[in-house]
């Protein structure tokens, strides 16, 4: 990355990879190794996709905590910082962890590992219009939540009263913005990949999630 390119820090917010209590939603579909196994996928791809970026440094913030063995694999694989999400609930993690990074840095992105659609593109255009003044940036989920949240500023009136894992968190966090005067963009919406009906819908067009290779990656 030029030394001349404002970086833009991106932090990974995930959960460690435990079946039984990871991508809980999918187990019905198919059974508690494989989405465990694919919750892993999908964590190396959203790695993937940051670190290629190139936008800044990549941070892995780890829920529960940042013991599990994948997690301190993962960073070292990717050469990546590592640390612990606190807070009591998603907004006080959100907010927390934005604030740390934008003590340092002039704008930091959020990314989730949930969404196998998110491209290089995504987090490169989400950079740009934090470089470009813009106050904020989102990536759209299609179930009404966001996949990427990005911000100038660490606000916590953001975070503050959102109903976390309804598809009202996105319409929420506009009407934040609004409030407080921001100007954001918002990038192209993408499919989370969360429950059994997500599954039908993605799991034909991206051939690393298939049955083959997510053994082949354990």
């Amino acid at each position: 990355m030029s030394a001349s390119v404002e970086e833009i820090p991106v932090l990974v917010f995930t959960r460690a990879p435990v079946p039984g209590r990871t991508k809980t939603q999918l187990i019905p579909a198919v059974g508690a190794e494989d989405a465990c196994r694919i919750h892993k996928a999908m964590v190396r791809h959203a790695m993937m996709v940051a670190c290629a970026a190139d936008c800044g440094s990549v941070i892995i913030h780890g829920a529960p905590d940042a013991s599990h063995v994948f997690l301190r694999k993962l960073a070292v694989d990717y050469g990546c910082a590592l640390t612990s999400q606190q807070g009591i609930d998603r907004g006080d993690r959100l907010q927390e962890a934005l604030g740390r990074a934008l003590e340092c840095f002039g704008g930091a992105i959020v990314i989730g590992t949930d969404c196998p659609e998110m491209t290089v593109q995504d987090i490169r255009q989400a950079a740009d219009s934090l470089r470009s003044g813009r106050d904020a940036v989102l990536g759209p989920a299609h179930d009404g939540g966001y996949v990427l949240i990005g911000m100038r500023r660490a606000e916590p009136q953001v975070f503050q009263g959102i109903e976390w894992g309804t598809d009202q968190v996105l319409a929420q966090t506009r009407s934040r913005f609004e409030a407080l005067g921001w100007s954001w963009d918002e990038l192209e919406s993408r499919q989370d990949l969360d429950t059994p009906e997500d599954w039908e819908i993605l799991r034909e067009s991206y051939p690393w999630l298939s049955p083959a290779a997510l053994a082949l990656n354990e």
